[in-house]
């Protein structure tokens, strides 16, 4: 059976990736609409993209957390009351939503991992409108929208820390990366792929609606993201020295434990993401990742 998907946001990192993995599916007609091409807060805009397409995929996003601070109104415009526009298309159309989420709707003040229903406290602008989001899906959607919480993204195709380490390791001798803040690396291709399968799940009745974490398995911090990034990029991970967070002050506070649990994945037969430095691995031997590695090898 043929299946007709929307992935917005199509232009970013994660968005890029569900593209490919979608288009791979040759029982899948996928439409991509970039940031440019389909603005989520136009609601009219948004029903029109929505009409006739069995799954959205929503990875348009504000991703700049600590610019959220200064514009939370305009942030929350697009994580919050444009998520409820979308909500309320696919509701109208009766379209399956999977929802991009954080961590960061959590306070991170625990030592534990965090379960789907735990209760949620945001600790900057950017937790808030993604929590309006969430909000607007359960409540909209109770039945066919679903919520995917992710953290600490990294990929081919976008800005972002795994990346920066390899840059940085060809122009700097040494690094300071904080090593107070726990979360889990995940590879924006191994979260597409879960989307794509989450989707289908829902498309086959095997997937209740609600919250699900789409992180790595463990967890670590950022000095430790770096060092594994260094050392399985033939660099000397002791070239990274570890920092307290209050060395780089930001404008937005940060979980100091964003790990997320994965018990509601057994609901939907499907397996939990694999373990971060897994899929570390696997990213590096990309070509992408592979010619930042060696470029900091041989120091350009």
């Amino acid at each position: 059976m043929t299946t007709r998907w929307l992935v917005t946001g199509a232009g970013g990192m994660l968005g890029q990736d569900v593209l490919a993995e979608l288009t791979a599916d040759p029982d899948a007609v996928v439409t991509g609409l970039s940031r440019e091409q389909l603005d989520i807060t136009e609601p009219i805009a948004l029903h029109a993209a929505v009409a006739g397409h069995h799954v959205v995929v929503n990875c348009a996003a504000w991703t700049d957390v600590d610019r959220a601070e200064q514009a939370e109104a305009a942030a929350t415009a697009v994580n919050g009351t444009g998520v409820r526009h979308l909500a309320r298309a696919c509701a109208g159309s009766g379209t399956i939503l999977l929802h991009v989420s954080t961590d960061q709707v959590f306070s991170g003040d625990t030592r534990e991992p965090y379960p789907e229903d735990a209760p949620t406290r945001p600790v900057n602008a950017y937790g808030r409108g993604k929590l309006a989001g969430e909000q607007a899906v359960a409540g909209l959607l109770p039945r066919s929208g679903y919520v995917v919480r992710t953290a600490w993204l990294y990929g081919a195709h976008g800005p972002n820390f795994v990346a920066t380490m390899l840059e940085l390791a060809a122009r700097r001798e040494t690094l300071d990366v904080v090593a107070d803040q726990y979360g889990q690396p995940t590879w924006s291709r191994a979260l597409a792929r879960q989307l794509a399968a989450l989707g289908r799940a829902a498309l086959a009745g095997r997937a209740p609606a609600g919250v699900y974490h789409g992180t790595a398995a463990g967890h670590t911090t950022w000095y430790g993201l770096a060092r594994e990034t260094f050392r399985l990029s033939g660099l000397d991970p002791d070239r990274i020295r570890p920092v307290g967070s209050a060395v780089f002050p930001r404008p937005a506070g940060r979980p100091a434990f964003g790990v997320l649990g994965h018990g509601g994945w057994p609901r939907t037969g499907l397996a939990p993401l694999p373990q971060w430095d897994a899929q570390l691995t696997a990213a590096l031997e990309t070509p992408s990742f592979a010619a930042l590695a060696a470029a900091a090898r041989t120091g350009g």
